[in-house]
Order: C-alpha cells, then structure tokens, then sequence
C-alpha cells in the first residue's frame, strides 16, 4: 500500500474554497465526480500541479507527471464537494493515513460549519 504524505497546498486551496462558498453539499460523489476527460482537460491547462491541487495525498514513490501520483480528491475542478471530501476521510481512516482523515475532517467541519 503506498504512503501518503498530506498535501498542504490542496488544504490550503479547499479551505479558501470553502471559505468562498465554493462548495457543493448536494450531489453525490459517484454523480458529481470528474470524469477522466475533465481531469485529462485540468491537466492539460494547469499541468499536473493543478491537477494535484484537487487531492489531499501525494504518493512520494509514484512517478511527478502521473495521475497516480495523488489521491484522495476533494472537488470537482471548481468546487468542493462535501461528499468527496466524506469519501476521503472514511478511505484515509480505514488506511491508516491519518494526517489526511485528519484534514479531510477539518474540511468537513469548515464546511458544516458553514452552512449550518
């Protein structure tokens, strides 16, 4: 099982998005969830570092200009999507991957909190 290490700059990002309102509560993460061609498109207008800024883990061990290189998504390219960010702390606390459960929670709180 790869390693990941808690990527801060998608942290930072999706709590700017959440702060901004950017975020979407409604549609489910099997619904709302890229396709590969929209990921195709990011990478292709923002390269793999804007792609990577949609993901809270990076596999160190996984070649730079790869997909495979992060995981756990919280967003659709233009919002966070709460029932993303839901599905990357189930996945990462079931991993052991603490530091992302731990963000991916974080995320979900700013996120509630926002919208109670």
């Amino acid at each position: 099982m790869p390693h990941y290490r808690l990527n801060t700059a998608a942290v930072r990002q999706a709590r700017q998005l959440v702060g901004d309102g950017k975020v979407d509560s409604e549609t489910s993460w099997s619904d709302g969830a890229p396709s590969t061609d929209e990921a195709n498109e990011v990478i292709e207008r923002r390269g793999y570092d804007g792609y990577g800024a949609w993901h809270l883990g990076i596999d160190e061990d996984a070649s730079d200009d790869t997909k495979g290189r992060y995981a756990f998504p919280y967003g659709d390219f233009t919002k966070v999507s709460r029932a993303a960010v839901i599905h990357a702390k189930q996945r990462a606390a079931q991993n052991d991957h603490r530091p992302i459960s731990d963000a991916a929670d974080d995320l979900l709180q700013r996120i509630d909190q926002r919208h109670d």
